[in-house]
């Protein structure tokens, strides 16, 4: 062992573990190959054939403080071949291997000095994932061999300082060697939709999860990329009228060890160790690199259909965790370089993200790792977009959020990725990391100011409208800066991440006991109502008002100014059983449950969702491109937007302040900002809105001239089916009847 220089403290000298009683590595090691000097770009494996018609692989690697570098192939039946990399070139280790062809799986040790108290980590015992990978074959397990340090070393505060000399390879996946110019590579043929920001409507699913109980969906196919191409999951999307999928990680990840313990699985993905490849377990083609046609096939399935596609991208850390973590790649690859380590206490990790680790982003490499692997997934892969996990962390240049941070910057100007659409979940968990409303003016981002005040709303915890105004018109107090839009604001009531829309009016506490944690995991913080009874029920009164809670959230979020976020299955009454924590559950209570569809009571509210989307497609003035002025845009004064009490009157400063449960918004549809398709004024029904949350009925005045001389009604979330709402007419001036806990939707006429 290599003496530590830090602190004046030394490594602890300990024999090496033994593995069946030897410190041979488990797999078979072959003769060496020979290795051409090759190219140190791009990073990677990339086969060619060479100008000589030689055909083979170029293999590069950065590992900025490595001292050697050993190429591993795995033959199949675990035979290794280690091939020494002897050039070097701006710190990137690389050789061209003839005869090296796609589906060849292969590793990478890595070696270097083992002194923990500085943040040196590096251990040739254990074979490393390429970060470039674009398959990977093999499933992690994470027994002690995995580890760089021995994981059971009786003295538990030097434990990681202690290295384990056991090989890894047989526990680990490997890399795998994928064709560059396979026909799925061409994608001169994929229409995009390129759907404008301004008319998006996100659905966030998982790959596995939407598919996996879908009877159209044949059964080797379900839960898998191909399952969600399948006509029969395509047709609900479009039946729906969604316009893009936001898929919850389909990075390469890891399970964690506390799970894999228990007996449970990480099943929303949030913990990467792949940037480049797509997760082997949603391919039902195979894992020898057929995974990454299949993705691109499915990504083609969805652009036909008029869908893009949205990533979930998490690159603000790795599942490699902290210092008592498992050792997969970049932590021996060159453990300093790629994490954020303690300014006074290098052994440790700086952790803004609760994972363990936190990636240095203001290192070259590592800003070009993920900057790389953006531009693949965009010019490779097909992907139109992304939404970036805890993404506060990505913009800390050293310690603070920084908005001119490197990431954001090199984002701005990078001519590819500039152009498709970016999502920030704008916050960490470090200090000032909370930033809704702060990300630059190219981006949109998750507004969870919305989803507090709709709740709040609903379950009748707002002490005035003020905030509600602000979250129905487009969010202006947050985004009206910089030149940017109301569709900056991604509006949300639900996300993966805690209740389902069902489960939030049917559960007041979180019910997390399956995940093992003693229900301490998960947001105590759900701003949920349960409607006066804990859980599912038999009570027809209880379950009817849970229905109408359903219709009046669905109906808010789709009426809002910005873009509309749901998740899969919200449409249809899908529960997670009271679990608003279910990252670790791979089974029914995650998985989309489609016999919900047909049944009464869902039936309606998926007829009732697909209708307020197609009003929301259909009329402009529900999703403007830019913010209501408030100042009148016409000759008989009529503003764009005009709020009202319940006495038919605009409202007052004194009303925003004054305790409410009641808010009528009215949307002008004269003089919308924008040209239509032949250059004409942008003109549109005006509607009015009212939002009514109590429990009991209300008589509300409905405005007269100049605003309406009479109103139709379009929705009325008090009736279970929507059929029988259109067609009543109201005379402008008169009062209707507004049932207690309701939504009307009135078209107006000026006629």
């Amino acid at each position: 062992m290599r003496e530590a220089r830090a602190k004046g403290r030394a490594a602890p000298e300990v024999p090496a573990p033994a593995v069946n009683g030897s410190r041979r590595p488990a797999g078979r090691v072959v003769p060496t190959r020979p290795v051409w000097p090759g190219a140190p770009t791009p990073l990677g494996a990339r086969f060619r054939v060479g100008p000589d018609g030689v055909a083979g692989t170029n293999f590069a690697l950065w590992a900025g403080g490595a001292e050697s570098v050993e190429l591993c192939l795995f033959d199949s039946e675990g035979g290794e071949t280690r091939c020494p990399l002897t050039e070097l070139t701006h710190e990137i280790w690389h050789g061209f291997v003839p005869g090296v062809r796609p589906g060849q799986r292969y590793g990478y040790r890595v070696h270097g000095r083992w002194d923990p108290w500085t943040g040196a980590r590096w251990n040739p015992a254990k074979l490393l994932l390429d970060p470039y990978a674009r398959a990977v074959d093999g499933d992690f397990t994470l027994p002690a061999e995995v580890y760089g340090h021995v994981r059971d070393w009786p003295q538990q505060h030097v434990a990681d300082t202690v290295r384990d000399d056991r090989d890894s390879a047989p526990y680990v996946p490997k890399g795998v060697v994928v064709h560059d110019d396979a026909p799925d590579d061409e994608w001169a043929d994929d229409r995009r939709p390129k759907t404008p920001w301004a008319d998006s409507v996100i659905y966030e699913l998982h790959v596995r999860g939407f598919t996996k109980l879908h009877p159209g969906v044949p059964e080797k196919l379900r839960g898998t990329y191909a399952g969600l191409a399948h006509p029969a999951a395509l047709e609900h999307l479009v039946r729906l009228g969604v316009t893009a999928v936001e898929l919850l990680p389909v990075h390469q990840f890891a399970h964690e060890d506390h799970l894999l313990r228990r007996g449970l699985r990480n099943y929303w993905g949030y913990n990467s160790i792949g940037y480049f490849a797509p997760h082997a377990a949603y391919a039902a083609s195979g894992t020898a690199g057929q995974q990454v046609g299949e993705f691109k096939r499915m990504v083609r399935a969805l652009h036909e259909a008029g869908i893009e596609v949205i990533l979930d991208v998490v690159y603000n850390h790795t599942a490699e965790a902290g210092e008592l973590g498992p050792m997969l790649s970049l932590k021996g690859i060159d453990n300093r370089g790629y994490y954020r380590l303690q300014p006074n206490d290098a052994r440790r990790y700086a952790d803004y993200t609760g994972c363990g680790n936190t990636l240095q982003v203001v290192q070259p490499h590592v800003l070009r790792l993920i900057t790389d692997s953006l531009r693949y997934w965009v010019t490779e892969m097909g992907v139109d977009g992304f939404r970036f996990d805890l993404a506060a962390a990505l913009a800390r240049s050293f310690h603070d959020v920084d908005m001119l941070s490197p990431f954001l910057a090199v984002i701005a100007q990078d001519p590819v990725l500039r152009r498709v659409k970016l999502i920030a979940e704008p916050w960490d968990v470090g200090s000032g990391g909370y930033q809704v409303g702060a990300f630059p003016p190219l981006w949109t981002e998750w507004n969870d100011r919305y989803r507090g005040a709709v709740r709040d709303f609903w379950r009748g915890a707002l002490p005035d409208v003020r905030d509600l105004g602000y979250r129905l018109s487009g969010s202006s107090d947050l985004y009206a800066w910089g030149g940017r839009r109301p569709y900056a604001s991604v509006n949300f009531v639900t996300a993966h991440d805690g209740f389902t829309l069902r489960d939030l009016v049917t559960y007041e506490r979180k019910h997390n006991e399956a995940n093992g944690e003693g229900n301490r995991d998960g947001s105590d913080d759900n701003r949920s109502w349960n409607c006066g009874a804990e859980g599912e029920t038999d009570d027809e009164g209880v379950t009817a008002l849970r229905r109408r809670q359903l219709r009046n959230l669905m109906t808010t979020l789709l009426l809002s100014t910005g873009v509309p976020m749901f998740v899969a299955g919200d449409e249809m009454g899908r529960t997670q059983r009271g679990s608003n924590n279910a990252y670790c559950q791979d089974n029914e209570v995650s998985w989309v449950d489609w016999s919900l569809r047909e049944e009464p009571g869902w039936r309606e509210l998926f007829a009732l969702t697909a209708r307020l989307m197609e009003l929301r497609h259909r009329h402009p003035v529900l999703r403007r491109r830019a913010f209501f002025s408030g100042r009148a845009h016409s000759a008989d004064g009529l503003r764009d937007l005009a709020w009202f009490t319940p006495r038919g009157t605009e409202m007052t400063e004194a009303d925003w302040y004054a305790p409410a449960a009641t808010l009528g918004m009215y949307l002008s549809g004269r003089d919308i900002p924008g040209r239509d398709a032949r250059g004409a004024p942008v003109v549109d029904d005006s509607f009015l809105a009212v939002l009514h949350a109590a429990d009991r009925p209300l008589e509300f005045v409905l405005p007269g001239p100049p605003w309406a001389r009479s109103y139709e009604v379009v929705v009325d979330t008090a009736l279970e089916e929507q059929a029988a709402a259109p067609g009543t007419v109201h005379r402008a001036g008169g009062a209707v009847t507004v049932p207690g806990r309701t939504v009307l939707l009135l078209r107006v006429s000026h006629t």
